[in-house]
């Protein structure tokens, strides 16, 4: 019973380790951040980060979490998914 309860802890924490990493994660700036950068961004990946350069050097700088939304492929779910890891 105790060994069951320790291996039962033990993936309980590996399982939310992803998520405190997240969560200690310094914001990253979306209008100076490098493509690397932002694909680090949860829902954001390569591709995403790139279109998010684009946007930015074709329509000036986003000036709150909700201008994402202006990008391709990046809707409200996603936005909110990352709102506490962006700055302006």
């Amino acid at each position: 019973m105790k060994t069951s309860l320790q291996i039962l802890l033990f993936a309980l924490l590996v399982g939310l380790a992803p998520l405190a990493l997240a969560q200690e994660m310094a914001p990253i700036n979306v209008n100076q951040a490098d493509a690397e950068m932002l694909a680090e961004l949860p829902g954001i990946g390569a591709a995403k980060a790139q279109a998010i350069i684009e946007d930015r050097e074709a329509n000036g700088p986003f000036s709150d979490p909700d201008d994402l939304t202006r990008v391709s492929g990046i809707g409200p779910a996603t936005v909110e998914t990352m709102r506490d890891q962006l700055e302006f």
